[in-house]
């Protein structure tokens, strides 16, 4: 018998690529808002309600779920929704489980790389360092106690916080975002294009989530980011040199993301560095350890 695994947030493109890369040795469900396939059972974080079906027998629980950060201004509204669609849809399964008495080998939770602040300096973070005093920060710290809860509630055998940097995807994403002015030959970088602008390839996301559900030694908090370091300026020129595109435009200046984004620009603007010491410390293996070859293997298709 396949183990089942329940993955939230199926709509977006890590929940699709994981399935389809662990599928022929897990039983995959899928919650979602509105069903669709047989396999998905629904959810309403806002009423909270949920298909109590979708935990029959289920081992594993990835919980991806999490409105877009850069999808909109940040209106004092869309913070609650931010923070809700994490938080409160974790707490929502987490009641269930308490309801049905049930206890997972595994909860394992996406987090944000912005859990060390929204900050340019040249220190790079690690797992153990103190978490940031921004936004972002607030977020991520509330969406890493609610995965935290599943352990210490005897809820899940362990809790694993895969803390995610920029995920670079073929069509959806930043990726696609970024990469459309300069397929016009107006690239440029965002602000001083000094800020650091931690990223990861969506094979190498979908592969930390299949490594971190095989090896029940990982626990905590792991960073999911590129070895290689980059910047905003860097990554612009790379994209340019991939695609065979000028590369000339003067920096679009603070004032006008400003203007555009509001306090949202200020993730824009800055960016710190993050160690994937730790996640390599466990045996773990990029596939796409160099920024150009993740490029070239994503904007040439």
């Amino acid at each position: 018998m396949k183990e089942i695994v329940l993955i939230t947030g199926a709509g977006g493109a890590v929940a699709k690529e994981l399935a389809k890369k662990i599928e022929k040795e897990y039983t995959i469900r899928f919650l979602t808002r509105k069903k669709k396939h047989e396999n998905e059972y629904e959810w309403n974080i806002k009423e909270g309600t949920i298909d109590e079906n979708a935990f029959e027998n289920v081992s594993h629980i990835i919980h991806l779920a999490g409105a877009n950060i850069s999808e909109k201004r940040w209106t004092d509204e869309r913070k609650k929704e931010l923070i809700s669609s994490r938080v409160d849809s974790a707490k929502l399964i987490l009641n269930t489980l308490k309801k049905k008495n049930i206890c997972l080998k595994s909860f394992i939770s996406a987090s944000g790389i912005n859990f060390y602040g929204t900050k340019t300096s040249e220190k790079i973070f690690k797992e153990d360092d103190s978490p940031g005093d921004d936004f972002l920060s607030e977020v991520v710290i509330l969406w890493e106690k609610s995965a935290d809860e599943f352990k210490t509630e005897h809820l899940a055998e362990r809790a694993v916080k895969i803390r995610t940097a920029i995920v670079l995807a073929e069509k959806e994403g930043a990726l696609p975002k970024m990469a459309a002015p300069v397929k016009m030959g107006i690239g440029s970088p965002i602000g001083s294009g000094k800020q650091y602008m931690p990223w990861i390839h969506i094979r190498d996301i979908c592969s930390i989530y299949e490594f971190a559900l095989k090896n029940h030694e990982m626990d905590g908090a792991f960073n999911a980011s590129s070895p290689q370091h980059t910047t905003n300026e860097h990554l612009t020129k790379l994209m340019a040199e991939v695609l065979k595109k000028p590369y000339f435009m003067p920096n679009v200046p603070a004032f006008v993301l400003k203007m555009i984004f509001g306090e949202l620009a200020n993730a824009l603007l800055e960016g710190s560095r993050a160690s994937a010491e730790k996640i390599l410390s466990t045996g773990f293996q990029f596939e796409f350890p160099d920024l150009k070859t993740a490029l070239k293997d994503l904007l040439m298709k």
